[in-house]
């Protein structure tokens, strides 16, 4: 493995090998060098954030099929900011209160089973989040976790948008649900955070009837890590502009792009929004819009092969460790990424899954796998950020701490 030196050093700051994916924790994946480059040179020039943002909206709407696009600070606050636009819609006083909420309809309804500690961000701009349904399928007693029913009958007079997580496993289907939400005329926000690869999902959740969907820009995109995408329903999306946008600016004087804010609607400025202490700066939108049209360009068939070929390495190399037993999961069309899963036998081997992944993480270089599944005495090796060097001392860390 290549022993660079690199700015962490001068710092003392320990690098990690990244063998979980693209987790912000470990600051989600590397930037590609194009979006870098464009950030430095979005840095030399002044630039109406508005007008950037308008044209960012433009592409987003492009690669994704939505009417409209907005670049966040992150996916979380993608989300944040959908919660925001579908409570106050086109209402400067209740932009102008949020995160207050007193005496207006706040609630998102959300499947029990996809609720989860990012759901704060819902809750950031003033929401109520109602949940809805049970964990029963995971009794094994053939019932599902969250009927149709149960999301219609907590629609009400209260209720401002229907949330779902996208993950492989979730029920009920998103189409099932926005047909649903549709017929009782509320929104759907869409967490796809980290649904980025396969590429279709740019646009398959918005045609599957989605109104908002927030992916990171930061993981598979391979943008700056401090941005996300927002992009569904253009008058959400205006929404979402005149409470992110700095707006402090005389009545007479303001002039903001018409198709992203729409300022001849209003009866005046807006107030600084909830979106203020989430704004984003031009070199971030730069860096954003140029790892994506480089993601929507790069050949994603050839990369998920290559990932699959690594996986297959690392299975293969783990193989024989002693109290160690493996195999592959993923690289279908839901779940793109081939990773390895291993269950780790404490009789055979130095010692448990836990314990593995803490004397990783107190290495220098830091070695990251991934934790998710401890409680079963698993841990994961995801080959989405490690060279085919880095992956070779994964395997023999891993080796020698179970030895």
């Amino acid at each position: 493995m290549a022993d660079e030196h690199t700015i962490y050093d001068d710092l003392g700051v320990p690098t990690v090998i990244n063998a979980t994916g693209t987790k912000t924790r470990i600051s989600g994946s590397l930037m590609r060098e194009e979006a870098a480059d464009a950030m430095r040179d979005a840095s030399r020039a002044f630039v109406r954030i508005s007008d950037l943002q308008q044209r960012a909206s433009e592409l987003v709407a492009e690669v994704t099929g939505a009417d409209a696009g907005y670049v966040t600070s992150g996916a979380s606050s993608g989300l944040s900011m959908a919660a925001a636009a579908c409570l106050a819609g086109d209402d400067l006083e209740t932009m102008a209160r949020l995160p207050d909420t007193e005496g207006i309809p706040d609630e998102i309804v959300m499947p029990r089973t996809h609720r989860n500690g990012y759901d704060h961000a819902l809750r950031l701009a003033g929401a109520t989040i109602v949940d809805v349904g049970t964990n029963d399928y995971h009794l094994g007693t053939g019932s599902e976790n969250v009927e149709p029913w149960e999301i219609e009958t907590a629609i009400t007079d209260e209720t401002v948008a229907v949330a779902y997580m996208e993950k492989p496993y979730t029920q009920p289907p998103l189409e099932t649900v926005c047909e649903i939400a549709h017929d009782n005329d509320v929104p759907v926000i869409v967490d796809a955070a980290a649904e980025l690869p396969p590429v279709e999902n740019l646009s398959r959740f918005l045609e599957q009837g989605a109104d908002l969907v927030a992916f990171s820009g930061g993981k598979a995109i391979r943008g700056p890590q401090s941005t996300g995408i927002l992009a569904g329903d253009e008058d959400l999306i205006r929404s979402v502009a005149r409470q992110h946008l700095d707006m402090h600016a005389a009545d007479a004087a303001y002039d903001p792009p018409a198709d992203l804010v729409g300022a001849d609607e209003l009866p005046g400025v807006p107030r600084q929004g909830v979106g203020r202490s989430m704004k984003v700066g031009k070199e971030e939108i730069v860096g954003l819009i140029r790892a994506l049209e480089l993601f929507i360009e790069e050949d994603h068939d050839a990369r998920l092969r290559e990932w699959h070929e690594r996986a297959e390495r690392l299975e293969s190399a783990l193989a024989d460790v002693p109290g160690l037993e493996t195999r592959l999961e993923g690289g279908d069309k839901t779940d793109a990424v081939t990773q390895v899963v291993a269950t780790v036998d404490p009789d055979r081997a130095a010692t448990d899954a836990t314990g593995l992944v803490g004397a990783l993480r107190r290495e220098t270089p830091r070695v990251f796998v991934g934790a998710d599944r401890l409680d079963d005495d698993e841990f994961t090796v995801n080959p989405m950020c490690l060279a085919d060097d880095e992956a070779d001392y994964v395997v023999d860390r891993i080796r020698a701490t179970l030895s």
